[in-house]
């Protein structure tokens, strides 16, 4: 859909890089693999003194930062005209990161009842019991309305292995950060497994995280079944509880040691997933401990029915965190893809209001003299 026309951007530079990733003389061709792809706006006047980088979630590209469905700016042009430099990332093996012949694992196919289901129109599956309250998506939801069209075109496949996804993408976030310096991380859905490992490996160039319905919940992922049960427990066990990949726990594990977890006796509520915690005594994650990290969960996502254990699982972890549904400040109505919603800019507003005070909070006080 072509975009309505605002204020003219005022920039200093923009541009794209390539972080992370090899050359690979086991496939064919010798392609690069392990690369993502990150371009790049500074503004003319900055207000801020890191930049975020933006990191999109399953099936998608840095594409859900750059627009909406319905033509308006996107979360990337938000940030910007308030003073942001934004990296927007496509993750390895996706979008402008290319991808040769499979050459770092297969790929998932399309699935245009998923996307119906899970994030434009999740109230005609009904799935999960919020589903009923999703009235933020612009159009109707359906193949033919150029809305929903303009959206799926942006579809693009993932990496079929969670596990290859993780360490693919925490390797080349990590080499993204060490080019740049301290920034923020802005991830989203599936791009959130890869938050945690990226700053327990690098906590000092990590100055704060947003997580918009990060990948969880944690040790299980969620089936969505519909009325009566609802929910169940699916896939592989994530051994470090919030993923696949490791996390500096302490105490540490020792050689051939697993985390012990436990499922909580009942949900913390009506329409909740019964989720999985450590068993006590609870290791803890030091070197995310002192990261201000928000969890932002929407009111009729599915993620509503689940992040609230991702934040209970940090916090047992000793990593304080600001959970909010958005429903408990007024802002209703949003599914999954809230930053491609009617409202997207009010959600931005929270964001961007949530961070002067994280990054105040981490900028060192000066000596007295």
């Amino acid at each position: 859909m072509p975009r309505k026309r605002n204020a003219a951007l005022a920039l200093d530079t923009f541009g794209h890089l390539y972080a992370g990733g090899r050359i690979d003389p086991s496939v064919e061709g010798l392609p690069t693999v392990g690369q993502l792809y990150a371009e790049y706006w500074i503004p003319k006047t900055l207000r801020s003194p890191c930049p975020i980088v933006m990191i999109h979630g399953g099936s998608q590209t840095g594409t859900n930062f750059t627009s909406t469905p319905d033509g308006r700016e996107g979360w990337a042009q938000y940030f910007l005209r308030r003073g942001h430099s934004v990296y927007v990332v496509d993750q390895v093996a996706r979008g402008r990161a290319a991808h040769f012949s499979q050459s770092q694992g297969p790929v998932q196919a399309a699935n245009l009842k998923r996307t119906e289901d899970r994030f434009v129109a999740p109230k005609r599956a009904m799935l999960w019991p919020q589903a009923k309250r999703h009235a933020q998506w612009p159009g109707s939801g359906r193949p033919g309305d150029p809305a929903f069209d303009a959206f799926y075109a942006t579809q693009f496949p993932s990496l079929e292995s969670y596990a290859r996804q993780q360490e693919l993408n925490r390797n080349a976030l990590i080499a993204l950060l060490d080019r740049i310096g301290p920034s923020v991380l802005l991830a989203h859905s599936q791009g959130g497994a890869f938050l945690w490992p990226v700053a327990d490996a690098r906590p000092k160039l990590v100055k704060a995280i947003v997580a918009v319905e990060p990948n969880g919940p944690p040790v299980y992922e969620t089936d969505l079944k519909g009325a009566p049960e609802w929910f169940a427990d699916i896939g592989p066990r994530k051994p470090y509880g919030l993923g696949m990949v490791p996390l500096t726990y302490r105490p540490p594990l020792k050689p051939g040691e697993e985390l012990k977890f436990v499922r909580q006796d009942k949900p913390d509520g009506p329409g909740l997933v019964r989720g999985w915690l450590q068993a006590e005594p609870a290791r803890k994650l030091p070197n995310l401990a002192k990261i201000s990290i928000l969890i932002l969960v929407a009111e009729a996502s599915y993620h509503a029915t689940y992040d609230h254990v991702t934040a209970a699982y940090l916090a047992q972890a000793g990593v304080p965190n600001d959970f909010i549904r958005l429903e408990d400040i007024g802002i209703r109505g949003n599914g999954h893809m809230m930053m491609l919603e009617k409202n997207s800019d009010v959600i931005a507003g929270l964001i961007e209001t949530w961070l002067k005070k994280a990054l105040a909070k981490s900028r060192p006080r000066r000596a007295k003299r």
